[in-house]
């Protein structure tokens, strides 16, 4: 970057500080070759979705700046120009600093204001890095860092940084996947840092269930032991949108007194027809007795989804994050297409893998 740009930078800074006061955290910068034609976002993570928190545009120098509320809790951020995204955490009141490019705008980029800032800066372009290689030399490269990154980690489990390092992929491989027993036991730390340190965080309990389920994995037929003393859930709550844009609650379907079937399923996939026509003859048989489908579409695209999801009659919902998404970590998916049995009481019952025996696993708890 040049150095009139940082001085820009740095003038914005000073001018949001002291118009920001103690309204918010502060998000300014210069996108080089904006001009006055960049619209971007800020989003927030919230349970492996992106909400938009504000929108925010560049002026005739590619300058902008933005106050957005300080989180309760120390949170994952992104700013968004298209398909670039741009991630930054914020604790409380901090002063975030971007710079970057229209051309380069996510691969060329840095990030200032706090130490976590940087930090998860060079996570993200190490892992572009690292994306880039091939064969044995990505292999070793990605071993050699996880190296460092558990050292990261293990001085301070229940840091944002930790928390978003355990959740990092690499293309579309998770760099800590809870169904390796080394890299679950790296998971378990960050789990149990947040559940001494952090109880009240969303994000504790989901830390949690993603440790239990790793454990039930691996050690299949036996409970899931660990030495945290939570309450035990048997439903976790999914929260998307349909076809028409209205939010669906599995927690709210649940108290209904309905039998569901929860299914995650991908529709550009080969086994989709042959999966969805077994749905149907379920859902026919059965919807007047109380049964319902819930299922969640992990297409690349959401215009895919949406072709498909116009004609189902049950509820089909998108999830936006893909291979990120947390509600495949909280189930445990491993495959798909798959499908769990909730009782009338809300209780998951049944895991079904084999979509020929769906008919018969459902009709017992009809």
């Amino acid at each position: 970057m040049k150095k009139s740009i940082f001085s820009a930078v740095s003038a914005l800074a000073l001018i949001l500080a002291a118009c920001g006061g103690d309204e918010g955290a502060g998000i300014s910068g210069v996108v080089e070759g904006g001009s006055d034609t960049v619209k971007m976002v800020i989003e927030q993570s919230s349970n492996g979705r992106w909400l938009i928190v504000d929108s925010v545009k560049t002026n005739a120098n590619g300058e902008f700046a933005a106050n957005i509320p300080a989180p309760a809790n120390p949170e994952i951020y992104r700013l968004r120009y298209g398909r670039n995204m741009i991630y930054f955490p914020i604790d409380s009141l901090e002063q975030i600093t971007i710079n970057t490019s229209v051309k380069n705008f996510s691969t060329e980029f840095n990030v200032s204001g706090s130490h976590n800032a940087v930090t998860l800066m060079n996570i993200d372009k190490r892992a572009i890095e690292i994306g880039a290689l091939r064969g044995n030399e990505r292999t070793d490269a990605i071993t050699n860092w996880k190296e460092e990154l558990v050292d990261t980690i293990l001085s301070n489990p229940s840091s944002i940084v930790s928390y978003y390092i355990i959740n990092k992929y690499i293309g579309t491989d998770p760099l800590f996947d809870p169904l390796v027993k080394e890299d679950l036991r790296i998971i378990g730390a960050v789990a149990n840092g947040y559940y001494t340190f952090r109880p009240n965080d969303p994000r504790t309990t989901y830390l949690v269930n993603v440790l239990r389920n790793g454990r039930a994995y691996h050690n299949p037929g036996t409970a899931a032991t660990d030495t945290l003393q939570v309450t035990e859930t048997s439903l976790f709550d999914i929260k998307l949108q349909d076809n028409d844009g209205v939010e669906h609650s599995l927690a709210d379907l649940s108290k209904q007194g309905k039998v569901i079937l929860l299914s995650f399923t991908v529709y550009a996939a080969e086994f989709s027809p042959s999966y969805n026509a077994i749905l149907a003859d379920v859902y026919k048989k059965y919807s007047r007795r109380g049964l319902e489908i819930f299922q969640l579409s992990y297409d690349a695209s959401d215009f895919v989804w949406r072709q498909s999801a116009v004609n189902l009659p049950w509820i089909t919902v998108y999830d936006p994050a893909g291979t990120n998404s947390r509600n495949l970590a909280m189930y445990n998916v491993t495959q798909l297409p798959l499908t769990y049995i909730i009782d009338r009481n809300g209780e998951i019952v049944e895991r079904v893998s084999d979509p020929s025996t769906l008919a018969t696993t459902a009709a017992r708890y009809l």
